[in-house]
């Protein structure tokens, strides 16, 4: 009975390296005859426009996004977090046109655990980077790079692999709007085309 159960095991192990061999062979014959690209760009560009309004909106700090970046800047992904674990938390990331990731990270909470988090770990550096006029700490680890900027209230890092230079690319494009500025300029200018025409109205009565 030991000698039959060892042969079926080995009958059964013999059948199961068969089937694989199959499959393999079938995925190499559909890989050979289905037409396809290599040098397509495996990347896929999203838009971030709405969630760029919707985080204004809803973010106690100015919300960084870039604006002019070529084509050849292509945002991957997008996020923003309300509740995060460090706070209010907006992500904008990109592959720059050297195919190196880089992205925005933003958010009001603890700097030093955040920047640690969105950084790999990266250090600190007694080098500073002045980009468009702003001062940003340098930020060197073994995953990521950085440029840090920290004001009241927010925390902004450029971080990725992608080199310095890149990552100061990204920095200099970034433009801050306050939610509502516009809103608030309208209504301001509506209450005052009213109190003209009310004082007109007046006018005209006596």
């Amino acid at each position: 009975m030991a000698s039959t159960a060892s042969k079926r095991g080995r009958q059964t192990a013999r059948d199961m390296v068969l089937s694989m061999l199959v499959v393999l062979l079938g995925a190499g014959i559909v890989y050979l005859f289905i037409p396809h690209d290599d040098s397509l760009d495996p990347v896929r560009p999203i838009s971030y426009d709405v969630e760029v309004v919707t985080a204004r909106r809803a973010a106690p700090y100015p919300v960084a996004a870039p604006t002019g970046l070529p084509e050849t800047w292509r945002a991957t992904s997008v996020d923003y977090d309300g509740r995060g674990d460090h706070g209010a938390h907006w992500h904008l990331g990109f592959m720059d046109p050297e195919n190196e990731y880089a992205a925005v990270e933003q958010s009001d909470g603890r700097a030093v655990t955040f920047i640690e988090k969105v950084t790999h770990g990266a250090e600190p550096t007694d080098r500073t980077q002045t980009v468009d006029g702003e001062e940003w700490v340098r930020y060197e680890g073994p995953k990521y790079d950085a440029l840090v900027r920290q004001e009241p209230g927010v925390t902004t890092v450029v971080t990725g692999t992608a080199p310095f230079d890149s990552l100061a690319r990204l920095a200099a494009a970034l433009e801050t709007e306050e939610a509502g500025e516009p809103e608030q300029a309208g209504e301001a200018g509506e209450a005052e085309q009213a109190g003209e025409a009310e004082q007109a109205g007046e006018a005209g009565k006596g």
